[in-house]
């Protein structure tokens, strides 16, 4: 197959908004496509529109897509310039997850701020489950750094728990294990006492929500990987406690879920808050960010529960031989910025290598027969211009010697000039014989002296360092929600398949599950 890299073609239709003011245009996003598979080099291809839904963007507690990073303004706010580059290669919805309290209100902000765009979830994510331990003070923004808080013990204690829940500082984690100390693995430190109002602030959270844009119950579950922000006994509660919420809910809402290094534990909890084939489950849930093993991933396919890819799932070849193995209606899309994209150093970075690759040969072949074909037209052209040419000027020689004839005649009577030719037509020396041209043969597009080389993995829109921001440009290093295109061509590249068909059913699988079309 030959895939061509989506042009953009600006609509003048903007995208109103009922709740605010923004507004956004609804580009017409072009991507060739076909119905072969990948990489067999096909040239015929139709053109197919990308539709996109990412199911995971992060709200890191220090807000990266306002211009802060690290507690320090870089730059303007440009978050709708983020939302405007994701229509504008189709993701036209994003999901942002809730992974506390904070996050979660936080979220729903933004979705007020971008209606029909962005939508919510709630929940409380492994590594801010340390709420539900008595020994709560640990605090970490979003690149992993740590500080000890220095509240003291009485802000613990359950009393003020609920005035303190919306603003307690939230760890956010990164993609990558950390080599922290875990937490010590004490049942005592579980709260109990607390526990209970927790879950209640997250039930009426998420009950006076709905209609504001969340639509799932998450995100949350087990991390193994990161014990050094909530240990794996407080986890196990918080997992639990958060289940029994999830499955009393009336209606249900489906799960975005997380599972990092703990999959037996995590299913274990799934099969006990919904049963042993999760049959209690009314609306299905996501698994996002997946990093584990073939097995394991069938086994969650198996259960029902849809399996998201992002950047992090592409980094061994291992991990790429379990995504070739995920069902296209099994498989969802996500970019988890602002983390998780895809570099240069990763096993899938050799896909996006190869699909624009063979997409700059398509293009440098199509380039070649157009100037074939302009030079053919040019001769052909050039040929016809002569052959008018002269029969005009043969028109015009015959007309002057049937002219001058009679005179002729009478001066020294009927003849023809001895240097006239078989037709009739004077050429003195040969001079009026027709030389032939050499035909100019067709040159390939030349390259413009100095031109920069254009590079293996082009960049669609412009990518400057947060210290030089300028209006309409990428961040470099802060992943946004526009570079799902490229999760879609990895996936299709791992498969075999067209980055159509790995959109089309990624869409569909994501709005039978959280409905956001």
């Amino acid at each position: 197959m030959s895939v061509s890299r989506p042009s953009l073609h600006i609509l003048t239709r903007p995208i109103l908004s009922s709740r605010t003011n923004c507004s956004f245009t609804a580009p017409s996003t072009a991507m060739a496509s076909n119905s072969t598979l990948a990489g067999n080099g096909s040239s015929e291809t139709s053109t197919y529109k990308p539709r996109y839904v990412d199911v995971n963007r992060n709200q890191p507690r220090r807000p990266i897509f306002r211009g802060h990073y690290h507690g320090k303004p870089r730059h303007p706010d440009d978050l709708a310039d983020v939302v405007q580059r994701a229509i504008d290669v189709g993701c036209t919805k994003l999901i942002v997850t809730g992974s506390s309290f904070k996050s979660s209100r936080d979220a729903l902000k933004i979705a007020k701020e971008f209606p029909q765009h962005i939508y919510t979830t709630a929940g409380i994510h492994p590594c801010s489950s340390s709420i539900f331990s008595t020994s709560h003070h640990l605090h970490h923004d979003e690149s992993g750094s740590e500080s000890e808080s220095a509240a003291p013990a009485s802000r613990l204690a359950w009393h003020s728990a609920a005035a303190d829940t919306a603003s307690v500082p939230i760890p956010i984690c990164s993609a990558d294990p950390d080599p922290l100390a875990p937490q010590p693995e004490d049942p005592s430190l579980i709260d109990h006492v607390r526990t209970p109002q927790l879950i209640s602030n997250l039930s009426d959270l998420i009950t006076t929500s709905r209609d504001a844009g969340l639509i799932a119950f998450g995100e949350f579950g087990l991390d193994y990987d990161r014990l050094h922000y909530c240990s794996r006994t407080v986890q196990l509660h918080s997992f639990r406690a958060q289940l029994r919420l999830a499955a009393s809910l009336t209606p249900q809402l489906p799960l975005f879920l997380h599972s990092r290094a703990a999959h037996r534990d995590f299913v274990d909890c799934l099969k006990e808050a919904f049963g042993e084939k999760l049959e209690r489950l009314e609306k299905g849930g996501v698994v996002h960010s997946f990093t584990g093993t073939l097995e394991e991933m069938k086994e969650l396919m198996d259960l029902g529960l849809f399996i998201g890819v992002n950047g992090c799932s592409f980094k061994t070849a291992e991990n790429c031989a379990v995504v070739k193995e995920i069902r296209l209606d099994r498989i969802m899309l996500e970019t988890d910025g602002p983390w998780c994209e895809v570099r240069g150093g990763h096993e899938g970075w050799k896909y996006l290598v190869q699909y624009y690759q063979r997409e700059r040969e398509v293009r440098e072949k199509k380039e070649r027969e157009d100037a074939e074909a302009k030079a053919k037209a040019d001769e052909e052209a050039r040929k016809q211009k002569e052959e008018e040419q002269a029969a005009k000027k043969l028109a015009e020689v015959s007309l002057n010697s049937n002219e001058a004839e009679p005179q002729s005649q009478a001066e020294s009577g009927t003849g023809t000039p001895a240097s006239a030719d078989a037709s009739g037509t004077s050429t003195p020396g040969g001079q009026g014989q027709k030389r032939e041209r050499r035909k100019k043969q067709p040159q390939p597009p030349q390259q413009k002296k100095n031109a920069k080389k254009e590079s293996e993995v082009p960049e669609r829109f412009k990518v400057v360092k947060k210290e030089k921001w300028e209006e309409g440009a990428m961040v470099k290093g802060r992943n946004e929600p526009c570079t799902i295109e490229r999760i879609a061509i990895i996936v299709a590249e791992i498969k075999g398949t067209t980055v159509e068909e790995v959109c089309e059913a990624a869409w569909a699988n994501t709005i039978k599950v959280f409905g956001v079309e």
